[in-house]
């Protein structure tokens, strides 16, 4: 039992790092931001807000001004999980691998992307976000430039802290702003990058478009053959860029949890059970709700 432990141990510590290297979101889990969970299926977040100045008179001195503060509760909306069974026999005659691969796998291709979509859904279509003023496509490289401009020049008129800016673009955009920055071989050169990691102190990130939609809808999994998300039909459209500085949003997670059972404990069948549980959601703060611009497809 204790070589069990030990192993599911191990196996937990490495589902995590491959998490933090495959997720475009990861990095917004900042373990700095205070979350208090209040309830069965609550946050709560301490909302601050004062009143400017007022004339300081050499008579009275200061002006008294009010301080605000209250906690806003918020709720969790996404509860998911998934049961996985490999037969101890299939497990064998793979020589272990059909069991020692589920769970890396279904971590790559499923939890990541629908917790990367999950969030980006949330974010671009929270109230008071900014957005494009008339959704489109954008087909050239001159176009995602002259979008990026204006929503740089959106999030400075809205005072948004230039230092510490994202921008998520959908991997198709991304390809066509690297053909708008123009770069020059010196003689020393051999190897052409035309990778681009920051643009006006921008760090640009790019995410594959089939988890970067505003609109999602996450399947119920009712049946075995049947479960994670999609863009949601007729109302769905995809992301063409999102820019946010990470104080607007909060990444909640209440409980992640993944147990093993190995075929002499599984009660129900002779085969290896995995049984996964993620209980989050995604906010933002309507103190900081400007600190997102998102751009969008008309469809």
């Amino acid at each position: 039992m204790a070589n069990s432990i030990s192993l599911v141990t191990k196996f937990l510590a490495i589902l995590d790092e491959l998490y933090k290297n495959i997720s475009v979101t990861a990095r917004l889990d900042s373990p700095t931001k205070p979350v208090e969970f209040g309830g069965a299926a609550a946050v709560n977040v301490l909302k601050l807000s004062t009143v400017g100045m007022g004339t300081y008179s050499r008579a009275t001195g200061y002006p008294a001004g009010d301080v605000t503060a209250a906690w806003e509760t918020l709720t969790l909306a996404a509860s998911r999980g998934r049961a996985l069974s490999i037969d101890r026999m299939d497990d064998e005659e793979t020589l272990g691998m059909a069991f020692g691969k589920l769970a890396g796998e279904f971590m790559r291709v499923s939890v990541v992307p629908e917790v990367d979509a999950y969030r980006f859904s949330k974010y671009a279509s929270w109230s008071g976000v900014s957005e494009v003023g008339s959704p489109a496509d954008l087909t050239t490289s001159a176009a995602v430039l002259a979008a990026f401009d204006v929503a740089m020049t959106q999030l400075d008129a809205d005072e948004v802290p230039a230092d510490g800016r994202l921008c998520y673009m959908a991997t198709s955009k991304y390809n066509l702003l690297k053909g708008a920055i123009t770069r020059e071989l010196n003689a020393n050169q051999l190897v052409a990058d035309r990778r681009l990691s920051m643009l006006d102190n921008v760090e640009i990130i790019p995410v594959p478009q089939t988890r970067f939609y505003k609109g999602i809808t996450l399947d119920a999994g009712a049946s075995a053959s049947a479960g994670g998300f999609s863009k949601t039909a007729s109302t769905g459209r995809d992301i063409n860029f999102l820019i946010l500085h990470p104080t607007a949003v909060l990444q909640a997670v209440k409980h992640d949890n993944m147990k093993y059972f190995s075929p002499d404990v599984n009660q129900t069948a002779d085969a290896h059970l995995l049984q996964y549980r993620l209980y989050h959601d995604a906010f933002v703060y309507d103190n900081h709700v400007k600190g997102i611009y998102s751009h969008i497809k008309n469809s």
